[in-house]
């Protein structure tokens, strides 16, 4: 059995150990708004997007766009897509998880974090049913199997669909220990609604606009 098999199968064996808050018609409610968001989403951040694109390129060799594997909806592997922050041999030494002022970013990265520009190309995975707009910021296979040595439940985060944003991600996110992300991602499992998505996505505007858990 392969590593993201492994994962998965440990992520379903471990279902059911939080309680999971799913309304009436909540999921198709979601998936309507999500494929509405992302796609005028994408039409007025084009521009943008474009010009953030080739300052990246400007600065550093390598693609705009970073590509990379994490793990979504009951442990299933996707291709994740953000602008590309880091150099390209910033992992040379090892997956590292992110942290404040990283040292392995580029001057144009250290600004689309401080923005949260860095995440918009995800809204294509969110387009693409990947990702939702709100849900538990997605993980790499690698930093589960890490955090799962001191947190056996993380992996519960797996049976709800990532997302762009979420309950962590607007209190902070970025300085927080894999443990009270967990709590927040618990929390939001246990209270998800179509009414806290919304609120969530109305704290993420202000998180953006005042740069809060940049990192």
């Amino acid at each position: 059995m392969g590593k993201n098999s492994a994962v998965i199968q440990r992520g379903a064996e471990a279902a059911g150990v939080y309680k999971l808050k799913t309304p009436p018609g909540y999921l198709g409610i979601k998936r309507v708004f999500d494929v509405v968001a992302s796609v005028l989403g994408l039409l007025i951040c084009l521009i943008p997007m474009g010009i953030v694109a080739v300052c990246i390129r400007g600065e550093s060799a390598g693609p705009a766009i970073f590509k990379q594997e994490r793990l979504g909806l009951g442990g299933k592997p996707y291709t994740m897509y953000k602008f590309r922050s880091m150099y390209l041999d910033a992992e040379k030494d090892g997956p590292r998880w992110a942290s404040v002022n990283d040292d392995r970013c580029t001057k144009v990265g250290r600004f689309i974090r401080r923005c949260h520009v860095d995440e918009l190309p995800q809204l294509f995975n969110v387009l693409k049913g990947d990702m939702s707009m709100v849900g538990p910021r997605p993980e790499r296979a690698y930093f589960y199997d890490e955090f799962e040595k001191d947190l056996p439940d993380f992996r519960e985060r797996l049976r709800v669909m990532p997302g762009l944003t979420g309950l962590s991600q607007v209190n902070g996110c970025y300085d927080m220990t894999p443990a009270q992300r967990l709590a927040y991602d618990k929390t939001y499992m246990e209270s998800r609604s179509v009414w806290t998505d919304l609120k969530i996505l109305m704290q993420t505007v202000i998180v953006v606009f005042n740069g809060k858990g940049a990192r």
